[in-house]
């Protein structure tokens, strides 16, 4: 047997497969859920009963997303797409906008681009890092585990171009089967090129291949040409008396429509069969039988859909205005890009996403190859154009992505879809954490208790030095020091909270002149994973109380591979800060955001000069009403669209009983960081 190999791919003589670590998913946000369906899953959850189907946006490395989903998913996803990195010069940066202050007369949008994270070079580095063979492996892998979680019946889609279709190709055949490889599709992706010395490269590849013998595939139509249909349809008539045809269109009359004389007959004699007799005094041509029943016959008979020639063949009339097209092959040249300057009509469906695909060509795929309430999942969402296309045509769905600005675009992509379906924004969180700590720092204690203090050592020694700051011994929650400041590293696990920093703040104080390792000053700073709601402000305020200096710097979750930290310093950026004001008559509430910080480090000099206003660094923002300590739920959202890139600073609501309501207010900045505010109600 012909096989593919690369670099990698064995390792003493056996072949590497893909992690399959199984970690939970942590919900982070309900969208678009109301508050009986909410009440519902609480009492469904809480009795340990299913809580309904809802469609995930799912924020990870899909090398530990998809053995994640296996559990759950295994053998129940009808249709996978998947539009890989296929591109050596590809990467994960992105266009961020900084929108015109809403004072301004002059148009003063200024857009940037935003670099890779750490995370996303790693990611990139793991594809691409020795080239075609690194790659490889990772297709390979990533193709198995999807693989396994496709139902019998299920098939997949896989979209690249010239770079790597090859090999792409024979990896695929490899894992699903060479007679299970469907179609090679070709997609004209690009208009004439006139600029380049060689033949233009205008198509893209899409291979569809099938788990199994058995598949979904509803035949898709394309529109007939104008050649063809003045080929094919050239006899016509006058209508003469308004008409419904097939389509459910009004034909008034006098309208002429075009029809064509289709053959009849099938190939296949079937003799001794409803499909072969006598009609009008002919018999089916030599070799063929009839294509309908004598019923069926005489019906379209009746409705005049039976026409003769000279000689007395019958044929059936087709008109042009009920023809569905031509079955779509496997060249498509119909579905079109976005275009140059229809990019910036106020209609356009560009998001200003770099490998964004039309949402024509999901269209497509997904209704061939699924039905109503399939299941489809796409883990290089993007933009987010295989969720939406699979929500407008009521299907289920599974988006994922490594990029935050892919799944910030996507959640507001769902937004702006009419009567969306409530959907999750999930992430793994301190299990992935958990599992990073268990398989990077290697414990040898004489029981778990002590293994795990040991991790816990080497763990806050990694991010110290991460940190640039100097490890302490003999303080319980101090644990570095820098620049006269004290450092404290926040667990894997769990979040900082107000506790947390009352016992830093008291500690910081005490070690201020206390000698060895004493600060210079009585400031703290407290690196986190995740931090309580509203932390920022009240923690500020009881430290300010304590006469310590507080500062809250977010461990950056591209920590979590060792190799990635050796490619350059990582950053710990200070928690945004966010001011809302609140007023309220009755019932009615009214929530005011007045001031919102975020650090600008990522943000190049030119581009902040464009800041005149804190509102411009907001681009989105949503309201829980009646937060329960469960899961953030978006009630009521305000964001910016390239459509319409204003955006609201006031939300208002009536509570419908009185009664003590905890509101959290979300807010995620330009370049998809997210900050929260708790505020507390009273409703009489």
């Amino acid at each position: 047997m012909t096989e593919l190999l690369w670099d990698g791919k064995y390792k003493d003589g056996k072949k590497q497969g893909p992690v399959r670590i199984a970690l939970p998913f942590q919900t982070i946000e309900t969208v678009n859920e109301g508050t009986e369906a909410r009440l519902r899953s609480l009492e469904l959850f809480a009795s340990g009963r299913e809580t309904g189907w809802r469609n995930r946006l799912i924020w990870g490395d899909k090398k530990y997303v998809l053995p994640s989903l296996l559990p759950e998913f295994a053998g129940k996803v009808n249709l996978i797409y998947i539009d890989p990195p296929f591109d050596t010069g590809a990467d994960f940066s992105f266009t961020a906008t900084i929108p015109q202050h809403s004072n301004s007369d002059e148009d003063e949008t200024t857009s940037f681009t935003k670099e890779p994270s750490i995370l996303e070079q790693k990611a990139y580095r793991d594809t691409w890092g020795r080239g075609l063979d690194s790659y490889l492996q990772w297709f390979y892998e990533t193709v198995v585990l999807l693989r396994e979680l496709l139902a019998e019946d299920g098939s997949i889609y896989v979209h690249t171009d010239w770079h790597v279709n090859a090999a792409a190709r024979l990896v695929l055949e490899e894992v699903f089967g060479r007679d299970w490889l469907d179609t090679e599709i070709i997609w004209k992706r690009k208009d004439a090129q006139s600029f380049v010395d060689t033949y233009g490269m205008l198509h893209d590849t899409i291979y569809f291949v099938r788990k199994g013998k058995d598949f979904t595939f509803n035949k898709q139509y394309v529109p007939l040409s104008q050649d063809t249909a003045d080929t094919w349809y050239t006899n016509e008539e006058a209508v003469k008396t308004d008409t419904t045809n097939s389509k459910g269109q009004l034909i008034p009359a006098g309208t002429v429509r075009r029809y064509n004389k289709a053959d009849i007959t099938a190939p296949g004699l079937r003799l001794g069969t409803e499909a072969h007799y006598q009609w009008k005094g002919q018999w089916p041509p030599p070799g063929r039988h009839w294509a309908y029943r004598k019923e069926i016959m005489q019906k379209l008979e009746s409705a005049g859909r039976v026409v003769y020639s000279k000689s007395g063949r019958a044929y059936e009339k087709r008109y042009l205005d009920e023809s569905a097209g031509v079955p779509a092959q496997s060249i498509w040249t119909d579905v079109s890009f976005v275009r140059g300057m229809s990019k910036h009509k106020a209609d356009s469906e560009w998001l200003d996403y770099p490998t964004q695909k039309p949402e024509a060509l999901l269209q497509r795929i997904i209704q061939a190859s699924s039905n109503e309430g399939d299941l489809v999942l796409d883990c290089f969402v993007g933009s987010g154009t295989t969720a939406a296309v699979a929500e407008k045509l009521n299907r289920r769905w599974i988006a994922c992505d490594l990029s935050r600005f892919a799944i910030h675009t996507t959640r507001k992509r769902l937004l702006g879809i009419p009567g969306v379906k409530p959907f999750v924004v999930q992430n793994l969180g301190k299990y992935e954490r958990q599992a990073w700590q268990v398989a990077e720092f290697p414990a040898n204690g004489e029981n778990k208790l002590e293994e795990q203090r040991q991790r816990e050592a080497a763990y806050r020694k990694f991010i110290l030095e991460l940190y640039h700051a100097a490890p302490i011994t003999g303080r319980t929650w101090l644990h570095g020091i820098k620049g006269g400041r004290m450092v404290h590293v926040g667990a894997v696990d769990a979040p900082v909270t107000l506790a947390d920093v009352k016992a830093i703040a008291r500690e910081t104080w005490k070690a201020v002149a206390s000698g060895k390792d004493a600060p210079a000053e009585a400031g703290v700073d407290i690196l986190g994973w995740d931090f309580a709601f509203e932390l920022n402000e009240t923690a500020k305020q009881v430290a300010a109380e304590s006469h310590v200096r507080v500062a809250f710097k977010k461990i950056p979750r591209e920590v979590l591979d060792k190799r990635a930290v050796e490619q350059g310093d990582v950053q710990f950026f200070e928690l945004g800060a966010l001011s809302v004001d609140m007023k309220q008559k009755g019932r009615e509430v009214t929530l005011k955001l007045t001031d919102f910080t975020i650090p600008t480090d990522d943000i190049p000099e030119e581009a902040r000069k464009a800041v005149k206003h804190w509102s411009q660094l907001v681009d989105y923002w949503a309201v829980d009403w009646d937060y329960r300590n469960d899961t953030f739920h978006n009630q009521w959202q305000s964001y910016r669209t390239r459509k319409d890139p204003k955006i609201e600073l006031e939300a208002k609501h009536t509570y419908p009983e009185a009664g003590r309501y905890t509101v959290v207010v979300k807010v995620i900045d330009i370049l998809g960081n997210d900050t929260t505010k708790t505020v507390e109600v009273e409703v009489r």
